[in-house]
C-alpha cells in the first residue's frame, strides 16, 4: 500500500509539473493568459470599462477628460517619451469576470514628441518578414510597432515610403496613414497628405482613419462593419496626434481587447486630433525601450514556426519606429 501511495504521489507530480510547464510554454509563445481574457470577453455585448482614480468602474464615455488623465498609471516617462496604462474590464459572464479577476485587462497609451525623436518606417530587404522587438534592436528605436497590413503571403498591403522613396505600391482607397514631411510625423486619414505641404520622407498606408479635426468619423459609429470589423472585440492599435504635434498611441495591453469606437473614444478623451488605425489583432506587437531594458508586447506567437492556421507565427513586414534624436551641440554644450 505504502508503495502505491508513493506512484499515485509521483504520478500526480509529474502531472502537475507538466500542467505548470505547458501553462509557461503557452503564457511565453502565445501569450496564453491574455488570450483566455480574450476569448472570454470577445462576444460581450457589454461596453469596455476603465478604473477610475476613485476606484469606480466607467465607459470612456462616461468619463471627462481631467478623469481619464488621471485614471492613467504611468509606467515610464523620460524627457519626450511616457508609457501610461489603463486598468480596463469589460462584462461579459462568469468565465469573463474569472479571467478579468485572475489574469487582469489593460490598455496603454504611449505619447512621444517629435522634438525629441525621429520616426521612420523599419523593414527588412525583400520585405521579409520581422517583429518589433527585432526592429528595435537592429534600428536602435525606442518604440516599434506593427503598421501595414500584410496580405497572406506575408507582402506589405499599401504604400510604404522610406528615406524619401516609395518602395511599396498603394492598396486601394485605404483611408488612414502614417507619414512624415518636413521631419515632422503625422497619423490620420489621407486627406492630411494633400493638406499637409512637402515630400513624403517616411510613411505607410494603413486602415482605417477613424479621427480629423477632434471629430470622429460617422461611419465609426454608424457603419462600423461595413468596411471593416469595427464591432469586433479584438486587439487594437491606434496612432494618433495632438493638436502640438504630440504622437499618441491607444494600443490593448495584456487582456485590453477593444472595439474601434472604444479605442477611438479613448484617444479623443486623451485630445487627440487626428488618428488612424494600425495593423492589430494577432499580428499586433509593440516594443518600447525603458531604463532596465526593452519591453515588448505580442498579442499572438512570433518565435515557434507551426505552419497550422491557428498557430502560425505571426510576423509582419513593415513596422513604424521612434529613434530619439542625437542632442545638438551649441558651443560646447548640449
Amino acid at each position: 500500500m505504502p508503495k502505491k501511495r508513493g506512484c499515485l504521489k509521483l504520478l500526480l507530480l509529474l502531472v502537475l509539473s507538466g500542467a505548470l510547464l505547458t501553462w509557461l510554454v503557452g503564457e511565453c509563445f502565445f501569450n496564453l493568459n491574455s488570450n483566455l481574457v480574450a476569448v472570454s470577453v470577445r462576444d460581450s455585448k457589454q461596453p469596455l470599462q476603465i478604473l477610475s482614480k476613485r476606484g469606480t468602474w466607467k465607459p470612456a464615455t462616461a468619463l471627462t477628460t481631467a478623469d481619464l488623465d488621471a485614471a492613467l498609471i504611468e509606467r515610464h516617462q523620460e524627457t519626450g517619451m511616457r508609457w501610461s496604462t489603463l486598468k480596463v474590464r469589460r462584462e461579459g459572464g462568469l468565465a469573463a469576470d474569472m479571467a478579468q479577476r485572475v489574469f487582469g485587462a489593460e490598455v496603454h497609451v504611449v505619447t512621444l514628441s517629435p522634438e525629441r525623436f525621429d520616426f521612420l518606417t523599419t523593414f527588412q530587404p525583400k520585405f521579409a518578414l520581422t517583429t518589433a522587438s527585432e526592429r528595435m534592436a537592429e534600428e536602435n528605436l525606442w518604440f516599434s510597432i506593427t503598421g501595414n497590413f500584410r496580405d497572406p503571403k506575408g507582402r506589405p498591403m499599401g504604400w510604404v515610403y522610406h528615406e524619401g522613396r516609395q518602395v511599396n505600391v498603394p492598396f486601394g482607397d485605404w483611408s488612414g496613414c502614417f507619414f512624415v514631411k518636413d521631419g515632422r510625423p503625422w497619423f490620420g486619414p489621407k486627406s492630411l497628405l494633400n493638406e499637409v505641404p512637402g515630400l513624403i520622407q517616411e510613411g505607410s498606408q494603413v486602415y482605417p482613419s477613424v479621427m480629423k479635426n477632434h471629430t470622429i468619423f460617422s461611419y465609426v459609429e454608424l457603419k462600423p462593419d461595413e468596411f471593416f470589423d469595427g464591432t469586433k472585440i479584438s486587439y487594437r492599435s491606434l496612432g494618433g496626434m495632438r493638436q502640438d504635434g504630440t504622437i499618441v498611441f491607444v494600443l490593448s495591453g495584456d487582456g485590453g481587447v477593444m472595439n474601434v469606437s472604444e479605442v477611438t473614444e479613448i484617444a479623443r478623451k486623451l485630445d487627440v486630433q487626428h488618428a488612424t488605425l494600425l495593423d492589430g489583432g494577432r499580428a499586433l506587437q509593440y516594443s518600447i525601450r525603458t531604463d532596465d531594458g526593452p519591453w515588448h508586447f505580442t498579442a499572438f506567437n512570433t518565435l515557434l514556426p507551426f505552419t497550422h492556421k491557428y498557430l502560425e507565427r505571426q510576423r509582419s513586414p513593415v513596422f513604424i519606429g521612434a529613434r530619439r534624436k542625437a542632442p545638438v551641440i551649441v558651443g560646447g554644450s548640449e
